[in-house]
């Protein structure tokens, strides 16, 4: 992508969901080229990630934050073609990704630039966009809540997802082992070939396999994305000063915990979100994903594994494949200018 000389009379497109509902409910609008704000950069949108919030957004479940974008999406990469105050106007023409409060799904979005990173040696622009969200989570969750260290194990629920494929080979790269699950056995031969012990959740004795898998010990940290009755089965397996840590709750919010296995082991149990934070907070994670990770992507060996690229005018077929749960890896919308 060239940077180009920029009107700002042009007018961007974008995706939002007309409505609460299906698929169906998203819409293309077009919309004012949004100008960057004191410490923000606008980026000239290649492609952008879609995420299980795009679609709870759409659906209803998730509102829009008020004063935020209802453009969805909330990570991208693309070459930055303007700054605004505070910023270092050496910035523009530069390639970034970037964690965005709204506006992914367009040619255009503006974003902190204290949000925004470099995109590592060997990694194209669509592999750059699977990265943000997936990035800050699992750094905000397995490495700095999580406290995950080298020789741990970790278990993942969900590792065909785009961040459970990312976290899996983030956790190999510093030395810990990894158990995850999968729906069926062709998830699962793709993750054991990536070096994980994976177990069909669809199968029972999951538990027992665990405990087998690490000598009758359990897992020292567990990323969850299930919550409901599924966290005390994982309290069940895990080991003494184990960290669990949900990222999502697809099998409820609420379900009783049994407190004295929790205090037998010396549990701990916490969770987190990344909307609500505030900008200094993520500017803090992109500081330690800048220091920490970025030197193990690309080149390095870690890179996101794509499971579909379809162009914007398909993002409605996005949210169908994410929902129906068939993919493995990250799903990328590309923009028209990147087509």
């Amino acid at each position: 992508m060239s940077a180009p000389t920029l009107p700002f009379d042009k007018s961007i497109t974008a995706v939002i969901a007309k409505a609460a509902g299906g698929p169906d409910v998203l819409t293309f609008v077009e919309r004012e080229m949004p100008r960057p704000a004191a410490g923000e950069v606008l980026i000239a949108v290649a492609a952008a990630g879609v995420n299980r919030p795009d679609i709870m957004q759409r659906s209803g479940a998730l509102p829009v934050p008020a004063g935020i974008s209802d453009i969805l999406g909330l990570e991208v990469s693309g070459r930055i073609v303007a700054c605004g105050e505070a910023v270092d106007p050496a910035l523009e023409g530069t390639d970034v990704m970037a964690l965005v409060k709204a506006g992914g799904y367009a040619t255009h979005v503006c974003a902190r630039a204290d949000h925004c990173l470099p995109i590592p040696p060997g990694l194209s622009l669509v592999e750059a966009a699977a990265l943000p969200e997936g990035l800050f989570t699992i750094w905000h969750n397995l490495f700095d809540k999580g406290a995950l260290r080298s020789g741990e194990n970790l278990l993942i629920e969900g590792g065909s997802s785009g961040i459970g494929t990312l976290a899996l080979q983030l956790a190999q790269a510093v030395g810990a082992r990894v158990i995850t699950t999968a729906g069926g056995p062709g998830k699962c031969a793709r993750l054991t070939g990536m070096g994980a012990s994976a177990i069909d959740y669809r199968e029972p004795g999951q538990q027992d396999c665990i405990l087998a898998l690490t000598g009758g010990r359990g897992v020292d940290v567990v990323l969850d994305i299930l919550g409901g009755e599924a966290i005390n089965r994982h309290l069940a397996v895990m080991a003494p000063g184990g960290r669990h840590v949900g990222l999502s709750f697809m099998s409820g919010m609420v379900a009783p915990v049994d407190l004295g296995l929790l205090m037998r082991k010396g549990l701990w149990l916490t969770s987190s979100t990344l909307r609500p934070k505030s900008d200094a907070e993520k500017a803090a994670i992109a500081r330690d994903i800048a220091r920490y990770l970025l030197p193990l992507l690309g080149d390095a060996g870690v890179r996101p594994i794509i499971s579909t690229i379809l162009p914007l005018a398909e993002a409605a077929e996005a949210h169908r494949l994410l929902e129906g749960g068939t993919n493995f890896g990250k799903i990328v919308l590309t923009m028209p200018e990147a087509a």
